[in-house]
């Protein structure tokens, strides 16, 4: 990627919640991308619908699924994906795997294939949702995205004392390096 291109990068978030730490880590992602990046937050997860073939199918035809065309074209217009989620019960919360699994198709064809992707985010146990972001890191390599395993940034949310990510400066530093390093396997 040359220096004058912009690159742009998806970000999906796995929380609907509105005051979640994921939140607010998409939010520092948004304030603290570097020059020539733009992040385009996805914002619509709560509104697809539940995967179903069938809708896929009319949607493929140009049915009705506003959100799952929105979200489709979202991704064939990024260059790579950055994904901040949640653990929830020590796995991928159902909004994000149904994302997935909308963004897998149509199969070996998806509207993220080969681009990089970057899984990070905050949980409340001891180890930051790292199993969350594994499950999500391994359902999107199945779903066509290169997942760049080694862009990991797993934060125990109690390591926020109640404040925005955006005063712990060592969190907003990572997050930083996560985009650069994505940005830079862009190809």
């Amino acid at each position: 990627m040359s220096d004058t291109a912009k690159a742009n990068v998806l970000v999906l978030l796995g929380s609907l919640r509105a005051a979640s730490i994921n939140r607010q880590l998409v939010e520092l992602a948004l304030e603290a991308a570097p020059d020539g990046v733009r992040l385009d937050f996805f914002d619509r997860l709560g509104e697809l619908p539940f995967y179903n073939e069938d809708i896929d199918n009319d949607t493929q035809r140009g049915g009705a699924a506003d959100p799952v065309a929105a979200l489709r074209q979202a991704a064939a217009d990024a260059d790579a994906a950055l994904v901040v989620t949640p653990e929830y019960n020590g796995s991928i919360p159902g909004v994000l795997k149904n994302a997935i699994d909308w963004l897998s198709r149509p199969y070996g064809n998806s509207a993220l294939k080969d681009k990089p992707l970057a899984v990070v985010g905050a949980a409340l146990g001891q180890y930051g949702g790292q199993w969350a972001h594994d499950e999500t890191r391994k359902s999107f390599a199945i779903a066509g995205p290169r997942v760049i395993e080694d862009l990991k940034l797993s934060v125990p949310s109690k390591s926020f004392g109640g404040r925005h990510p955006r005063e712990n400066a060592e969190v907003a530093a990572n997050l930083r390096d996560v985009i650069g390093k994505l940005v830079a396997e862009i190809g």
